[in-house]
């Protein structure tokens, strides 16, 4: 407990210094009708194949991370290949840094005092080392706006903006909220959020994408 209580006062002390990620409010949810519903879910649908087809793809951004107590806001680079991922987060003013990596196979964690630190379930390892509660095994699908595979997050239940906008979606005791959308995207890719919040019990992610970066194009 002391090493884990350790470890996140350090992270949050040096995020904390970090530029700020501001909140702002969901969006409007609305009840659609069922063949307006049934649009807005085959869209998603085809976001969730373009994303899939996708051999790779990345994001960098900023990331506001709380479990209730403690929190804190910093730089990320997050880079996504089948089910492996890296994921880097970085405090510009004290130049602290930290990379995750794996797959399910299982995570690593370097940066923190007292050197790397790894272990077979990522989430887990995360908790026992900092205290945040952050949801990566399902954070990249989340944050590429379609559902976590059911397999392991559960199945999702899915809300909509008037317009048949992905608004909410909960799986695995999580609730999404996409707060907003990049207003174009490359040619033959899929829009993609820009702006969400993810939030369990006292654990809270916002998230705040600067840029997107696709390996390849894909139909939206």
């Amino acid at each position: 407990m002391r090493a884990r209580g350790l470890a996140a006062a350090a992270l949050v002390v040096a995020l904390t210094a970090c530029t700020s990620v501001p909140v702002r409010p969901p969006a409007q949810t609305a009840v659609l009708d069922a063949e307006a519903r049934a649009g807005a879910e085959a869209r998603l649908v085809a976001r969730e194949a373009a994303v899939r087809a996708l051999p790779e793809f990345a994001f960098a951004g900023r990331v506001a991370m709380s479990n209730g107590r403690d929190g804190g806001s910093g730089r990320i680079d997050w880079r996504q290949a089948g089910d492996r991922f890296e994921v880097s987060l970085a405090a510009p003013v004290t130049r602290q840094s930290w990379r995750l990596s794996g797959d399910p196979r299982g995570a690593r964690i370097d940066g923190l005092e007292g050197g790397p630190r790894d272990g077979a379930d990522v989430g887990q390892l995360l908790w026992e080392a900092t205290g945040f509660d952050i949801p990566v095994a399902a954070l990249a699908a989340w944050a590429a706006g379609t559902r976590a595979d059911p397999a392991q997050a559960g199945e999702a239940e899915l809300e909509f903006t008037a317009d048949g906008q992905l608004a909410r979606l909960r799986q695995g005791g999580w609730t999404i909220d996409y707060i907003d959308w990049q207003p174009v995207a490359a040619e033959g890719a899929p829009v993609l959020p820009v702006r969400i919040n993810a939030a369990r019990d006292t654990a809270r992610v916002r998230l705040v994408v600067d840029a997107w970066s696709l390996d390849a194009a894909a139909s939206p």
